[in-house]
């Protein structure tokens, strides 16, 4: 081989192992041929070789079929006359039976090792003179000694009791040994009820050069336990009191062995299953199609999971802990494991998920509230500006004109839009809001405008609403109830499409009616509709889905609580939900809910007589068309009026002249200082003025916690100004009276 590493000269024997030709090896390099992760050790040796400290080197070049072949490289350099390297030589030998024995070795040892310190006995290993050479952890835990103390005892010469040391004795003379009885520890510090069985270890000579011990623990329990022996060299124990089920297998799956513990997790007695395929109490294929790849491919298989399905149909969860076995020639033979139940921590952690789920929405709907927030504040200032001066300008416009009309549904809608924030932030924040008359078309023609914006344009919607009716209830509950029929129709279709109906109608429930009506009580009703054309709902799992936490939806999908909460919400009216539904062709949910009345819509917007004063005020808001409005208002009330966008500068302007207002009108969120700091500060200066704080929204504010500082009212945003009028009115008459009442518009 050359000094830059392409053969030179190769002989026949070396072209055979390698599968090429001598003309193809001959324009290779050895590094060509190396397998790429041996080419730092053959470097490291390579430098040994010139140095003359190293012959000899392992690696594995590749095959002209690609597999990789074991040999064992020895080379000496050839050095010309100025002791400069002109060529090695190189003799390879086939080590790949070796290198294929060394491997088979290492699993088998691996195979020992997993079974030893897995197996639930201890188990320990003497040799011939009766020193103790290997145990697992359950025997020190059974001998209840360190394992310091173990290692290298010599139960010949210092073993006491003479029962042990008879078995110990006879198993040295070929013979098995059995003891039970109660054992002192080497340490001398605890007595342990032991059963014990020594199996000598026999050479090909014939001589017995040690012999193996396997110990049981029957301190809490005295219940005989068989000990088997076989004559072919195999031993093992039947544990009929065992939590986990022990058991052997062929690779197709016939039970060859089986613990009776087996009967706790299947109902099955040990006989019913010998001879049978463990498979056949798998409840799906697919478990029983990934396990054996695994342990195939792995050789072993750790709590892995799966479904049993038991004698009286039961499912149960259970974990399976497997070793393959291999022949002499590396062919898997048999399985050998533990099989667990595991029904109990599933329960667990399912309901741990739960618990995750509910503090995952909570913190959903935590952070949906402060957006929520955000936008009202800024919603109900900007709903101010509209509100307030359109009221102004209907109070000067020429009355019967088409401007008025205009302005009359620029009000209007204003106000439907007042009352939609409101319903977002109960929404939002979860409210335990009174039941009072609320729209069901309105919230309905809302909801359904949103879902047809969030679902695929294959899902056509169709709508058919004739009533006007109210019903008791909560508007953010309505909205849950109808937002959650609407999304599961949707869901039902998303992949193929289809026509989402929703009708609203009036139906009048008499005694006859009733009985086919969910036992309903006799007297006027909505009736709700929504239908879908999806994939409907399954015979065996309708009865199940107002039921908490049943769902169908994939992992992440659903939490299961939908149809169960708007069932509660429904009874809770008065009302009920009915489901109709067949596989393949869709689903029906009707809904009864008990009418208050009619609808009641919003006034057009007309002057009233409203209460007048001639004190004076000082108006604080930084939104300055907020500022105007109010200014506005309440002159032409007959108060004299003071406006400042910058609470810093109205408590300048009140600290310099304290006596000229009679009251302060203030926004709640302003920057630098809040409306309730300003107030505070005001009545430092002047403990008699009286404050109304005017808010669209705060989370960190509340009716009784000004009352505490000492503001007299409450105004919510957006400013109506027969609201603003009346409140101003009452406040001022009340702090002549000092009653202390806290007003709220």
């Amino acid at each position: 081989m050359a000094n830059d590493g392409y053969f030179l000269k190769v002989n026949q024997t070396l072209c055979r192992f390698l599968g090429y030709s001598e003309e193809e090896l001959m324009g290779k390099t050895w590094v060509e041929i190396t397998e790429p992760d041996d080419l730092d050790g053959c470097f490291d040796w390579l430098n040994r070789v010139r140095a003359g400290e190293q012959s000899s080197h392992e690696k594995r070049f590749i095959h002209k079929l690609g597999h990789p072949v074991w040999v064992m490289v020895s080379s000496s350099v050839i050095r010309d006359s100025q002791d400069q390297i002109r060529y090695y030589i190189s003799l390879f030998h086939d080590i790949s039976k070796r290198k294929q024995a060394e491997k088979k070795l290492r699993e088998s040892e691996e195979r020992y090792r997993m079974i030893f310190n897995n197996a639930p006995l201890g188990i320990m290993h003497f040799d011939a003179n009766g020193i103790i050479r290997d145990f697992n952890d359950n025997f020190t835990q059974i001998m209840a000694a360190p394992r310091g103390n173990i290692l290298g005892f010599n139960m010949l010469e210092r073993l006491h009791d003479k029962e042990m040391l008879k078995a110990v004795k006879d198993s040295l003379n070929g013979q098995l040994g059995y003891y039970e009885g109660d054992y002192l520890s080497v340490t001398g510090a605890n007595t342990t009820s032991m059963r014990a069985i020594y199996q000598s270890i026999i050479g090909e000579d014939g001589k017995v050069f040690g012999a193996v011990g396997l110990f049981e623990d029957i301190t809490e329990r005295k219940q005989a336990e068989e000990a088997l022996w076989e004559s072919e060299g195999k031993y093992h124990t039947l544990f009929e009191n065992l939590q986990d089920v022990y058991y052997e297998s062929s690779i197709d799956g016939t039970i060859l062995e089986i613990s009776p513990s087996v009967k706790n997790i299947s109902q099955y007695n040990r006989n019913e299953l010998l001879g049978k395929s463990s498979y056949d109490i798998y409840t799906n294929p697919k478990d029983r199609d990934e396990f054996l790849k695994l342990i195939l491919d792995k050789g072993k298989v750790s709590n892995f999971e799966i479904t049993l399905t038991d004698k009286d149909g039961t499912q149960r969860p259970c974990s399976i802990s497997t070793l393959l076995i291999r022949d002499e020639q590396d062919n898997p033979i048999k399985l050998v494991g533990t099989m667990r139940d595991i029904s109990e921590r599933k329960r667990a952690e399912s309901k741990r998920k739960r618990l995750e789920a509910q503090l995952l929405q909570a913190q959903k709907m935590e952070s949906i509230g402060n957006l929520a927030g955000g936008i009202a504040h800024d919603f109900n200032n900007i709903l101010s500006s509209v509100i307030g001066f359109t009221e102004l300008s209907l109070d000067e416009v020429e009355k019967g004109t088409h401007i008025e009309d205009n302005l009359q549904e620029v009000y209007t809608a204003g106000k439907r839009a007042k009352d939609l924030v409101r319903q977002i932030l109960a929404f939002a924040r979860q409210s335990e809001e009174e039941l009072k008359p609320i729209q069901v078309d309105t919230i309905a023609t809302e909801v359904l405008k949103f879902i047809r914006s969030s679902i695929p344009t294959t899902i056509e919607i169709k709508q058919n609403i004739e009533s006007d009716s109210l019903i008791m209830g909560n508007a953010t509950q309505v909205h849950q109830i109808l937002m959650n029929l609407f999304t599961n129709a949707a869901h039902a279709m998303e992949d193929t499409g289809g026509i989402l109906e929703f009708s609203l109608k009036d139906i009048v429930m008499d005694r006859s009616v009733t009985r086919e009506r969910l036992d309903l009580k006799p007297g006027n009703y909505i009736e709700v509709k929504v239908s879908d054309t999806g994939t409907g709902i399954a015979p065996e799992i309708i009865g199940s889905i107002f039921d908490p936490y049943f769902t169908t939806k994939g992992p992440g999908e659903g939490t299961g609580m939908g149809l169960a909460m708007i069932h509660g919400i429904i009874e809770n009216y008065g009302g009920k939900i009915s489901v109709d539904s067949k596989p393949e062709q869709g689903t029906v949910f009707t809904v009864y809910l008990p009418v208050t009345g009619k609808r009641q819509e919003h006034r057009p917007y007309q002057p009233d007589t409203l209460p007048t004063g001639k004190e004076r005020v000082l108006f604080v808001d930084d939104e300055a068309p907020i500022a105007k409005i109010g200014s506005q208002a309440l002159e032409r009330l007959g108060y004299t009026v003071s406006i400042r966008t910058s609470s810093r500068e109205a408590l300048a302007l009140f600290r310099t002249k304290p006596n000229d207002f009679d009251l302060v009108i203030t926004d709640m969120t302003m920057p630098n200082m809040t409306g309730d700091s300003l107030a505070i500060e005001l009545m430092k200066i002047r403990p008699d003025i009286p404050v109304i704080l005017c808010t669209g929204y705060s989370k960190n504010i509340s009716e009784e916690s000004v009352s505490e500082i000492g503001i007299k009212a409450f105004i919510y945003k957006p400013i109506v100004k027969a609201d603003l009028a009346k409140t101003v009115r009452k406040v001022l008459d009340e702090t002549k009276d000092s009653t202390g009442a806290l007003p709220v518009c």
